[in-house]
């Protein structure tokens, strides 16, 4: 059992937030003018009711073109039908139901839908895109369909008809091209919805890009549509989004989750001197391994590069390639190398800590303003700590 020990008997976070102004400010950042068109509509009933068993509806097109709110529109429309739906997010900048870095599956019914619900499978792949490793950032996610397959489809025992939805990236282009059918060849669908904008450079291809093999092909449902942002004259539109902010409030409202659901946070600046002062978990630097993805760190560097960083907390797995499953995020709040431990701050219930084994450090980082709470000095700092970034 891993010592994830709680330094304040008060400071076990299992409680979560409620409805804050910051997650509404990312609501409504994502919110620009966005309705449910007619075409819209009538793909999603197609999705639902088309004569698909269990649907596996894949939606695809470029940035910003709409495709997490057609995703979340579907998955309205199919749980008037299901008990649960399955969602399989691949889009590791901006992801629905997990802070960013992560690729997860997560299992959804009608009273957990507008909630940031523990996925059932998740894997912290530690980059907002999957331009660094496409080979690693594909086997997590074939990993996670077949999960999906293996436990939740149609064909396997004492399953509840569960439907699929996958939402992916909006890199489109080049590797992200090849990414994208690579995956479309290895789940093949029941529907495709390939997603346009009045900019045709910007598109995906026409027809079943994905496959050469126009019979099998011709076995998934291929509907196209325009995105519901539109202009004056009904033509679609991209909307250019500051994903960064989305990003950054998406990590700060995850680690909002660490307080009562009593509290209450009007500013990113309260936010960030509450965690700049909550109590951390202590761990054993021996009790855990540390793995640094898409980059080398030499030894003796290991603990500066952790001190002040976001990490992915996983469990090592014999199961699934190998592959460690995340849990949650934590943000390290110190590192004591007399004492030879680590300080984290999580909002994961230490139920879960105590398999914890494994950090995975990437590119997913604290949000500046939460480093700034202390003026220009990191909070993230203590005695017999090395020093912050």
């Amino acid at each position: 059992m891993l010592p994830y020990t709680a330094l304040n008997k008060h400071s076990k976070p299992e409680a979560k937030m409620a409805m804050t102004s910051l997650s509404m400010e990312v609501e409504e950042s994502e919110a620009t003018n966005i309705y449910i068109p007619e075409d819209w509509s009538e793909a999603a009933d197609t999705i639902a009711y088309g004569g698909a068993h269990t649907p596996t509806a894949f939606i695809c097109g470029p940035k910003n073109s709409g495709k997490s709110t057609f995703s979340r529109h579907v998955l309205h429309v199919l749980l008037r039908r299901h008990k649960r739906v399955a969602y399989l997010d691949t889009d590791v900048g901006q992801p629905e139901f997990t802070p960013p870095g992560c690729l997860s599956l997560t299992l959804l019914d009608s009273e957990s839908i507008d909630l940031k619900s523990q996925p059932e499978r998740c894997f912290f792949f530690g980059d907002i895109s999957s331009k660094r490793d496409p080979e690693l950032y594909l086997k997590y996610i074939f990993a996670l369909y077949d999960h999906y397959h293996k436990h939740h489809h149609s064909s396997s025992p004492n399953n509840n008809e569960m439907p699929l939805i996958i939402n992916t990236p909006g890199w489109v282009k080049g590797i992200g091209y090849d990414v994208l059918v690579d995956m479309l060849n290895h789940i093949a669908p029941s529907h495709v919805v390939n997603i346009c904008v009045s900019a045709k450079s910007k598109n995906l291809p026409s027809g079943t890009f994905w496959s050469q093999d126009t019979d099998a092909a011709k076995e998934a449902t291929l509907i196209e549509i325009k995105s519901a942002h539109q202009d004056s004259l009904n033509r679609s539109v991209i909307v250019h989004k500051d994903s960064r902010h989305i990003r950054d409030l998406s990590i700060m409202t995850y680690f909002t989750h660490c307080f009562p659901s009593n509290m209450r946070m009007g500013s990113i600046k309260k936010i960030a001197q509450a965690l700049a002062s909550h109590p951390p978990y202590e761990v054993s630097m021996s009790a855990v391994n540390i793995k640094h993805l898409h980059t080398q760190v030499p030894e003796a560097e290991i603990f500066y590069s952790l001190n002040a960083s976001i990490v992915g907390l996983a469990v090592s797995c014999e199961g699934y390639g190998n592959l460690p499953h995340c849990v949650g995020l934590g943000i390290v709040r110190g590192v004591d190398t007399l004492r030879g431990v680590l300080y984290i701050i999580t909002p994961v219930p230490q139920h879960l800590l105590e398999d914890v084994d494994l950090l995975l450090q990437g590119f997913i980082q604290i949000p500046t303003c939460l480093l700034q709470v202390q003026g220009c000095v990191s909070p993230y700092m203590a005695s017999n700590v090395l020093p912050g970034i």
